[in-house]
């Protein structure tokens, strides 16, 4: 078991998530009761989330993507206010960490992506949230490798009997790194989802681009962070995954 204020300051430590610049608040989001036992992990603070973690009667939850965004309305009605509502009536903590966990070199988004799908040599780029690393398939088998780990079919653009050696990649919305990529000077670029553009993009520029789903790509980090601070502080805890096609 963990009080509220040490499992808060641990994490903003560990993730150094004072040192981003997010478009939302990374941290505790909504404050619970004072001692957490079971921590109930999942990618974003969707309603079914919440009802979820109700019914697992969680102390916290952990998401990537929080209720509280720069250019969202100020004000709390419909959805949203019914989701504070239930955190707030069933005094349960709610934190979230968006880029900070996308970044970490041990538990974020992309370094665990980048285990699952078999990367080596990964490294992150120096002033960028994006990632390199090294593989040797064709285009076509690291599509059915990515279909087989995330059980989403990727959207692939460009000559899939190619090889890929060099890959670069970012989770989520990430596809306006897809420049840098290019700079970079990679055989592949995968990220989580498109634009109108992106496929002119990458075939002008003779790189094959791999959109495997926003949610899909993001499942992993919140689970090994929320995997390590139970381990840290003998918490319980429980990954409900929500479906999302997207």
């Amino acid at each position: 078991m963990a009080s509220r204020e040490a499992l808060k300051s641990y994490t903003q430590s560990y993730l150094n998530a004072d040192a981003f610049e997010d478009y939302c608040p990374n941290g505790l989001q909504i404050e619970g009761k004072e001692e957490i036992n079971k921590i109930i992990s999942g990618v974003s603070a969707n309603l079914a989330l919440i009802e979820r973690a109700i019914d697992e009667k969680a102390d916290a939850i952990f998401v990537h993507h929080g209720l509280f965004w720069k250019n969202d309305s100020q004000t709390i009605r419909g959805a949203k206010r019914r989701k504070i509502a239930l955190l707030l009536e069933n005094n349960i903590n709610l934190f979230a960490y968006h880029l900070p966990l996308d970044a970490h070199p041990d538990v974020g988004n992309n370094v665990q992506l980048g285990k699952l799908l078999g990367i080596n040599n990964m490294s992150p780029v120096v002033n960028s949230l994006l990632w390199t690393g090294q593989i040797e398939s064709s285009v076509n088998e690291f599509g059915t490798e990515i279909e087989n780990a995330l059980q989403r079919a990727p959207l692939i653009i460009g000559d899939q009997s190619s090889n890929i050696r060099r890959i670069a990649w970012c989770t989520g919305a990430a596809q306006g790194f897809i420049d840098q990529a290019v700079e970079l000077g990679v055989d592949a670029y995968l990220t989580g989802e498109a634009s109108e553009q992106t496929p002119a993009t990458a075939l002008e520029n003779d790189l094959i681009f791999i959109s495997a789903g926003h949610h899909a790509t993001e499942r992993y980090g919140v689970q090994a962070l929320c995997k390590h601070l139970s381990a840290e502080f003998g918490c319980q805890h429980q990954y409900i995954e929500i479906d999302n096609c997207v």
